[in-house]
């Protein structure tokens, strides 16, 4: 199941909890505050994301930030198996392989993660072109 949601810097975070437990594709196509980057790691982790990939702009960050948040919410405790989040950036790597890798590798160890959460990071709505990446491969 793919869904794609679409934030721009400072705006409103809407409600993603109708995909919990999911994974979720971080796609950074513009420039964004580190408070920004916190509060969509933290508002990710407390919607139920248990598996994030980075891909774009500085997309390396994005597994601190996102580790950060869960520690954070944890209490900096170490979490069970069934609330742990795997994070992972893709730099190097074309759209497409990050769809691959979501669609086909990305596995929870503990909890089966069925809905795949495409979040844009961006001003355009890129659903159609995404979908068909991710129909494709």
């Amino acid at each position: 199941m793919f869904e794609y949601v679409t934030v721009e810097d400072g705006m409103e975070l809407g409600s993603l909890d109708a995909f919990r437990p999911f994974k979720c594709i971080v796609l950074i196509s513009q420039e964004v505050s580190e408070e920004w980057q916190h509060k969509i790691s933290t508002w990710l982790v407390a919607s139920g994301c248990l598996y994030m990939m980075a891909w774009g702009h500085k997309c390396e960050t994005w597994d601190d930030s996102v580790d950060f948040a869960h520690l954070e919410q944890s209490g900096w405790d170490v979490a069970s198996d069934d609330q742990f989040v795997i994070t992972t950036w893709h730099s190097d790597e074309s759209l497409e392989d990050v769809f691959f890798f979501a669609k086909c590798i990305a596995q929870h160890p503990t909890v089966e993660l069925e809905k795949l959460v495409v979040l844009d990071i961006g001003a355009a709505d890129r659903r159609e072109f995404l979908q068909t990446i991710f129909d494709r491969v």
